[in-house]
């Protein structure tokens, strides 16, 4: 029995394109900057989100956290939201290593902050507070439903970072995700951030791998950090190589996760004892509640696994399911005729 793997698009294997582009890459030590592919794909990488340098990292994780340790000193602080992924599960990274302290604000059921909110949340100088940095917004936003956070909003924050003379940097782990949904083009939605960064190991399809993007004089300084933490890889060129397909190849196919996903949200929400708003859902990623009277959560999820389905029950009785490139639409049908079974 095959498996339909719904935890995340983390999942996603390489494409049999990829695996040709690892096995051949031109490869050098990227640590001393001479390795020719990490170089094209941090170029390409650059210019696609419109800033001007970009720096190959392993995972979205490590490109948050040197992003927050290039913007902020020991004891300064970082506005974001109470649902955010750096704030939620990214171990205390920033506090922890960065001395960096979070300052959290409601997530909207959009995954923006409240401008309002966010603007009285900027500290004064005072000697009793620890000094505003940096603002950090998500997207599309992981816990509210994969929304996608528009380009008017960015404009808008950031015109309350500039007034302010804050940094604002993008968690952007799905922001292709983002920009397909919107139609629009990617650099629309980074114009107004000093940096961001984006995973390529998620519905992107590489294996391996995310880049943090900003200025020059920013990226030398990640660049520092991402030695001091682990990050320095020698021949990356290898993984960087499926990077590059990732980019070139996969991105205008994430509209077909997207519409599995209103196809899995639309065919759950008819289902009794299942509640979610299949308009709420824009890109790749559903929340769904079970209340039903004869079902709990656990024989839910046992029962889905013994038909080899997976998804991830993130509270009791609310479950994650997330659509990608190896989840077609015959086997979003499959999930929900086998889920209207257990129902039955």
């Amino acid at each position: 029995m095959s498996t339909i793997d719904l935890r995340s698009d983390t999942l996603t294997q390489p494409t049999e394109a990829m695996r040709n582009a690892m096995a051949q890459a031109d490869v050098g030590d990227d640590v001393f900057g001479e390795d020719p592919t990490v170089n094209r794909l941090e170029k390409i990488a650059a210019e696609r989100v419109g800033k001007e340098a970009a720096v190959f990292v392993p995972s979205g994780t490590m490109g948050n956290l040197i992003s927050m340790l290039s913007h902020c000193a020991r004891g300064d602080e970082v506005i974001l939201g109470d649902q955010s992924h750096i704030f939620l599960n990214e171990v205390g990274g920033i506090a922890a290593l960065g001395g960096i302290h979070p300052h959290t604000i409601p997530n909207e059921p959009d995954g923006t902050l409240s401008l309002e909110t966010l603007e009285k949340s900027i500290r004064t100088s005072d000697l009793h507070y620890p000094p505003t940095r940096l603002i950090t917004l998500e997207n599309t936003h992981n816990y509210c439903m994969g929304t996608p956070v528009t380009p008017e909003y960015m404009s808008l924050v950031g015109n309350l970072a500039r007034k302010h003379k804050l940094k604002v940097h993008v968690d952007g782990a799905r922001i292709f995700n983002a920009a397909v949904a919107l139609e629009t083009d990617i650099k629309n939605l980074t114009v107004d951030a000093d940096s961001v960064m984006f995973c390529l190991s998620k519905g992107l399809s590489a294996p391996i791998g995310s880049l943090t993007c900003g200025t020059a004089d920013f990226i030398m300084k990640s660049r520092k950090w991402r030695k001091m933490v682990g990050g320095g890889m020698r021949q990356a060129g290898h993984l960087a190589a499926a990077g590059i397909i990732a980019l070139n190849e996969l991105v205008d196919r994430l509209k077909e996760d997207h519409d599995n996903a209103r196809k899995l949200a639309k065919g759950l929400s008819s289902l009794k004892g299942m509640e979610l708003d299949p308009e709420s859902i824009k890109t790749n990623i559903i929340f769904f509640s079970l209340k039903h009277p004869n079902l709990d959560p656990e024989r839910f999820i046992n029962g889905l696994s013994a038909k080899g389905i997976k998804i991830l029950m993130i509270h009791p009785g609310v479950f994650r399911a997330v659509v990608h490139r190896e989840i077609s639409s015959s086997q979003i049908e499959h999930v929900l005729s086998v889920i209207e079974e257990l129902i039955k």
